[in-house]
């Protein structure tokens, strides 16, 4: 720029829209750079983190497990000493681990039913006669899992099933087929052929459908197991429920050895879309009425790799009720060359994910989108939806006092948002420091106030967070609103773009973003119903490291969740307008929470993105409801939340699998009361 140019009043029109169309690309240059040094030490963080786990999985460094362990424990015990005088902190940890291999074993053989069970559930007549088709292409199959495959089939509690088998094997494996000829001679539920030629994944489970007579169809793999009661289980739904379309929870275990012997254990939420677009997480044990297959195939060939996810993402789009059962029923063995062992030993299959969604994506009409691997694992996506249009969003900042915490808010959008389209509308309450009115008739005489991007209101009455907002609300002049803490700070530059293009969407209601701790923490990546001590909601994967993937990656995907905070919480206005804003019964505390709940029941999802990244100091402004009268206000708020939603946390959070435990965020097994 140059410093000797005229000042702007004395330029004629055309020489200042030139002057500032120039001011504002060197200001967009300063802020691409910027964000590109963000990202590099972004990237630079995140490398060093691989660095570091890859020592740890190093030889040496778990040999000398043992020492270190003795040598940290002995620290920190000291540590422990000198501050309580206790070992308590180090016996909870303990506990911690002893928790978690005790519920792994309940998931194993233990869950297997005694005689007693296996004679009820054989015995019990259901309101309708199902047979079931279990698909299962074979190529190769080693012996042993071959027959412990079809043995876990016949050790079902409900049998009205049949075995389909189609066999590709090569002629160097004709004990494949000899094998099956075994097993087929003494039960007429197991059905053989034996195909001309390998067509692959596809093409040959498309040939054990031609060979199924049943009412619902099942996809098994050859060298996998099922849990003896996953048919029960699931007739017991289908009757109950009218489901059309079943899954089950599900373990890796390790190829020769037995299902006790786990690796992964994946716990699953109920149908979410946004989780199934990302994530094939339903996976296995995937079972259909048929009748969702009229008019389409059962496997796609182009999609070979990934076939499962695409027949998963148009089946249940099809389906008129999806159910999880919250039941580890399914064993995926994991051996040299299985996708459950290493992804990469069939790279094609990520192309055909990336493919299958994107196919499906198309199919629902949305264009112009963007697939992408996520560093959690290769098919795991992350989704840039496009953003229709530029329309005007309201940022809703309710303040008293604590200037420097505003200042850094509202500094933080004005130079970091690359979206252009937006207002502020900060609402006043009461403040009584000297420097906020001067902050405020700082941003009033700003540019940003002269062209009508930041408003100041002012609320009458003592603080209730809801109330100050739907002030707010009343002023806003935006499509869609987001409701912001004042001690938040923007990270992500395209943090609106980021949630709008999940706002925008007709089925959604509320999107939240991620947001951390000054130290790089977790403070919300999704909120979880009935979590923590008071029984109404907490936030997931909290105070984890910012580096983490979360459980099974998710904080790597944008997800659906019951709720969001409202510390960072974007929502259409029409949609706020229309459920009458927060419920100002909850003054305080909940009433984010709440108002999504309120969504939820209209059919809505309610989406969080790790994608819209934000710092939340949280509780400055206000400080911490746990003393005195704060206290004792939150727990009147947490009854009346508990009174109102008592339903929805008896039947348990849709999005968090009833298998873990409410007491802590991150994930835990719970353990069962169960001998």
């Amino acid at each position: 720029m140059d410093e000797n140019r005229k000042d702007p009043e004395q330029m004629t029109e055309a020489e200042r829209t030139a002057y500032y169309r120039e001011l504002y690309e060197a200001e967009k240059a300063k802020t691409v750079k910027l964000s590109v040094r963000l990202s590099d030490t972004t990237r630079e963080a995140i490398e060093l983190q691989r660095k570091l786990d890859n020592i740890k999985s190093s030889k040496a460094w778990k040999a000398s497990a043992p020492l270190r362990s003795v040598y940290h424990w002995t620290k920190r015990t000291e540590e422990r000493i000198k501050r309580h005088g206790t070992l308590h902190g180090i016996m909870r940890k303990l506990d911690s681990k002893r928790i978690e291999r005790i519920a792994r074993l309940q998931h194993g053989t233990r869950s297997f039913p005694d005689a007693e069970e296996r004679r009820r559930q054989q015995e019990t007549e259901f309101a309708r006669q199902i047979k079931f088709s279990i698909l299962t292409p074979l190529y190769n199959t080693p012996e042993q899992f071959l027959r412990e495959m079809i043995e876990s089939v016949q050790a079902q509690t409900y049998t009205n099933w049949e075995l389909c088998l189609a066999d590709g094997s090569d002629e160097a494996h004709a004990n494949v087929g000899q094998i099956c000829h075994e097993y087929a001679d003494k039960d007429a539920r197991i059905r053989y052929k034996k195909l001309e030629k390998n067509g692959g994944i596809s093409a040959n489970t498309n040939e054990c459908l031609k060979l199924a007579t049943g009412e619902y169809i099942g996809l098994f793999d050859h060298d996998d197991l099922l849990h003896p009661s996953v048919l029960y289980e699931y007739m017991k739904r289908i009757c109950d429920e009218g489901a059309d379309y079943l899954y089950c929870d599900e373990c890796t275990f390790r190829g020769n050895k037995g299902i006790d012997s786990m690796i992964t254990l994946h716990f699953k939420p109920d149908f979410a879309i946004d989780n199934l677009r990302a994530n094939n997480y339903i996976c296995h044990f995937s079972v259909f009425d048929r009748k969702l297959l009229e008019g389409m195939e059962l496997f796609r060939s182009q999609f070979d790799g990934s076939q499962d996810h695409d027949m998963t993402l148009r089946l249940t789009a099809k389906a008129k009720h999806v159910v999880h059962v919250p039941k580890l029923m399914y064993y995926w063995r994991s051996h040299q060359g299985s996708t459950a062992a290493d992804i990469n030993t069939k790279t094609y299959a990520i192309e055909a994910a990336r493919g299958a969604v994107a196919d499906h994506l198309t199919n629902c009409g949305f264009r112009n989108f963007e697939i992408t691997s996520t560093r959690a694992f290769e098919t795991i996506f992350r989704i840039q939806y496009e953003v229709i249009g530029t329309p005007k969003v309201s940022i809703l900042i309710p303040n008293k006092d604590h200037v420097e915490d505003l200042k850094r808010c509202v500094g933080s959008i004005l130079q970091k948002s690359t979206y252009d389209n937006y207002e502020i509308v900060i609402i006043e309450n009461n403040s009584d420091t000297k420097e906020i009115e001067a902050y405020y008739a700082e941003l009033l005489g700003s540019k940003e106030a002269q062209d009508g991007r930041i408003k100041l209101v002012r609320y009458q009455g003592e603080f209730n967070y809801s109330a100050i907002n739907n002030l707010g609300a009343q002023y806003a002049t935006g499509e869609y609103l987001v409701l912001l803490n004042n001690d938040t700070e923007v990270i992500t530059f395209d943090w609106i773009e980021e949630l709008l293009m999940y706002a925008q969407r007709k089925d959604v209601g509320a999107v939240g973003a991620k947001l951390y701790y000054p130290d790089m923490t977790i403070q919300h990546a999704g909120v979880v119903i009935g979590l923590g001590a008071h029984g109404t909601a907490g936030h997931s994967h909290y105070k984890v490291a910012g580096t983490d993937l979360g459980y099974m990656g998710r904080l790597c995907y944008a997800q659906d969740v019951s709720a969001v905070t409202g510390a960072c919480l974007m929502v259409k206005k029409s949609l706020y307008d229309e459920l009458g804003g927060l419920e100002e019964d909850f003054a305080v505390s909940l009433n984010d929470v709440d108002f999504c709940l309120r969504l939820l029941q209209k059919g809505l999802w309610n989406v969080f993105t790790p994608f819209a990244e934000l710092f939340h100091y949280e509780s400055i402004s206000r400080g911490l409801d746990d003393q005195g009268e704060k206290a004792a206000r939150y727990e009147r708020e947490s009854a009346k939340f508990r009174q109102k939603w008592k339903a929805f946390i008896e039947q348990g959070d849709p999005f968090y699998n009833p298998n873990f435990t409410l007491g802590r965020s991150n994930f835990v097994l719970r353990v069962s009361e169960k001998k």
